[in-house]
């Protein structure tokens, strides 16, 4: 553990930045959560006393590469697009578009932080997203920022990049359903949830799947899918599996203070998203929280009401879930997971039938994971000492 302190120094700066970056990596608790906060405050303070804040304008930037390089308008062609364009840019009658600041920022090696000011207003607009609002650190090290190498940068530069960010909702405005649990200390961070979710619909924009139908994914789908649990690789057979029947399937890191392990939602292409973050990295929690997203996918996305995101937090007792959809997709999964027609609930209540080698044995004829199956005996038994070494802890995100 590392003592805080006022950064003095881009010594001391740095070593906080890898300090953050190591505490990400812990299983997410309230106390790390607070560790994350009271760094990040530091790092904030070192960088307002340190970066400055005055940028030049982003065409002036452009003016200046241009006469060091000693580069002619037909130089920027390449970057920018045509003639025609390269004379709007300059003379700012068009703003850059983000692929033209990412050519720019790569070819010409103008900052990103300069390169992102909105050039096109003539006042400061009215302030959309606070800094404070979100963990920026942590979305920093995820990538949420690619343009940006430092997070002074994102810092300077925060409305335009969290503006592009969220564009990804163009006037679809998700309606945010989150499976909360009665027995948390504190509220999910939901603007988190949404930059999660935006960056999300920013990396499957790139993806290409076949077409979706919700009647092609019945109980054979479902069955198909559970048989890849009995492979100790099956969870990297699962992307391609469900893109084969148009659903696209992610794997992403949860922000601090959500208390995500998965979530689903639409496309804008009307294609449903199943995402996990492996908060949990369980072999048992990877396909319960799996099967519980396509639950929701198969009786709750489609429904009359539009637009919805549903963010789950599967892991604690499905006794605390307060909403009637959570309580269905949860029964969905563990009856799918563990069919009553071939193990009978009194059975997996009955600890004194159990056995290592039994659970081996009947996870093999129902075509399971021996990890579902002890997580479902721990489950109904109450008992959540039993069986730990065959739930496959951290069995999944190595294979990511």
């Amino acid at each position: 553990m590392m003592k805080p302190k006022i950064l003095k120094n881009d010594h001391d700066y740095e070593i906080a930045l890898e300090y953050i970056e190591s505490l990400m990596e812990e299983p997410e608790s309230e106390d790390i959560n607070d560790e994350i906060e009271l760094f990040t405050s530091l790092i904030t303070i070192y960088e307002d006393e340190t970066f400055p804040a005055d940028l030049p304008d982003p065409i002036d930037a452009i003016l200046f590469v241009m006469d060091q390089q000693r580069l002619k308008r037909k130089n920027l062609i390449s970057i920018i697009g045509s003639q025609s364009k390269v004379s709007e840019v300059l003379n700012r009658k068009r703003s850059l578009s983000l692929s033209m600041m990412r050519k720019l920022h790569d070819e010409l090696h103008i900052p990103a932080e300069i390169l992102l000011q909105d050039t096109q207003k003539n006042s400061i607009p009215e302030k959309q997203f606070s800094y404070k609002d979100y963990p920026v650190l942590a979305m920093f090290k995820l990538g949420y920022f690619p343009y940006c190498n430092k997070i002074s940068q994102v810092k300077e530069c925060f409305e335009g990049i969290m503006s592009e960010l969220f564009s990804q909702f163009a006037d679809r405005i998700p309606k945010p359903v989150y499976c909360k649990q009665s027995n948390r200390k504190s509220e999910p961070n939901m603007n988190a949830l949404l930059a999660w979710q935006a960056h999300i619909l920013q990396q499957v924009s790139f993806d290409e799947i076949a077409d979706f139908s919700l009647e092609s994914i019945g109980d054979s789908f479902i069955e198909e899918l559970l048989s890849f649990s009995m492979h100790l690789k099956g969870p990297l057979l699962v992307k391609d599996y469900l893109q084969s029947f148009g659903i696209h399937f992610m794997i992403e890191q949860h922000l601090p203070k959500t208390y995500l392990d998965g979530a689903v939602f639409k496309s804008p292409d009307d294609k449903p998203i199943v995402v996990l973050s492996l908060r949990h990295d369980r072999i048992d929690n990877f396909w319960f929280t799996l099967l519980h997203e396509l639950g929701h996918v198969i009786k709750h996305l489609y429904s009359e009401t539009n637009n919805r995101a549903f963010f789950d937090d599967t892991f604690s007792s499905s006794k605390d879930c307060i909403s009637m959809e959570e309580q269905e997709a949860n029964e969905f999964a563990m009856e799918h997971l563990i069919p009553s027609t071939k193990v009978k609930i009194s059975e997996l209540c009955e600890l004194s039938l159990w056995t290592p080698s039994k659970v081996v044995a009947t996870a093999k004829e129902i075509r399971r994971s021996p990890a579902i199956l002890a997580g479902r005996i721990r489950y109904e038994t109450g008992n959540f000492s039993l069986f730990s070494e065959m739930l496959g802890s951290k069995g999944v995100k190595f294979l990511f």
